[in-house]
């Protein structure tokens, strides 16, 4: 396992478990389990996925000890604002049954998340959260955010992968001593990435599948990656890509991969915004 230093001195796994239309349920906690047991530490959930409590008791299960383990969680747009979002925490950390978060995000830059990054500072500073951060926030919100916070963003989470490469946006991370986080690191199996003549080409080399090398190739840009999957043999894979690195040249012709725009929902639409303030995801 690699890990990178935030900015606030924690230290975080760069690959972790993207739990996103994991079901509750015992299904998606053995997939939990599943994961926890090929090595990953990190397990990254959010109010939205309805899942809270299947990953809390895959951890009381799991018997790691908690130390060992790197839990974040989001709240949605329907929780921005300061009491909102100090209600939300509350919610997801009893759902989760822990004492702490390591990160807790805003998952959408809608509403009021100044209010709600206020919250996060004082549950950051009474030590109920190790790192706080932001989801889908592009680069002008976040370089809007980071310079009037006392507190900085320790992540941003965004979309990321061979063909949406955002180079732009991690630039723009980096200027403010952000760490990127990828989520859709497999573009959610869009674009044919799976039998991409580029990406099998490189993989046949060292022997890896095209998830591998993409995984991997996030991780040398210095990308934390969360990839999802339900099956245990995909898991067991994703988290295999510590025995190999890409070539500069095997950089550079995925970076040839990138289209330049996303095609899935794009956090800077109209649309996106409307439909998120729109969804209600509680009473």
């Amino acid at each position: 396992m690699e890990y990178t230093i935030l900015n606030n001195g924690v230290k975080m796994p760069l690959l972790g478990l993207g739990v996103m239309e994991i079901e509750n349920g015992a299904a998606g906690e053995q997939v939990i389990l599943d994961a926890l047991n090929a090595g990953y530490r990190m397990i990254d959930t959010a109010t939205v996925y309805f899942n809270e409590e299947t990953v809390g008791a895959a951890i009381k299960k799991s018997g790691i000890p908690r130390e060992e383990l790197f839990i974040t969680s989001k709240f949605w747009a329907q929780d921005a604002g300061y009491e909102n979002t100090k209600k939300a925490f509350q919610l997801s950390l009893d759902k989760l049954g822990l004492d702490y978060l390591d990160m807790y995000l805003v998952h959408v830059p809608f509403g009021d998340y100044y209010g709600s990054w206020r919250a996060m500072e004082e549950l950051y500073e009474a030590g109920k959260i190790r790192a706080i951060g932001v989801c889908n926030f592009y680069p002008a919100r976040l370089a809007d955010l980071c310079m009037n916070v006392k507190i900085k963003p320790a992540v941003c989470q965004v979309e990321m992968h061979p063909f949406y490469q955002q180079g732009a946006a991690i630039e723009n991370m980096k200027n403010f001593g952000v760490q990127p986080e990828a989520w859709s690191p497999l573009a959610h199996g869009r674009f044919n990435i799976f039998s991409n003549e580029v990406l099998t080409e490189i993989g046949a080399k060292y022997g890896k599948s095209v998830s591998q090398v993409v995984i991997r190739w996030n991780i040398q840009r210095g990308v934390a990656v969360i990839p999802k999957s339900v099956k245990k043999a995909r898991i067991e894979e994703n988290f295999n890509v510590w025995d190999f690195t890409l070539t500069d040249e095997d950089m550079k012709k995925i970076a040839q991969l990138d289209m330049g725009h996303t095609e899935a929902e794009d956090p800077t639409a109209l649309e996106t915004a409307i439909g998120a303030n729109q969804w209600k995801i509680h009473d």
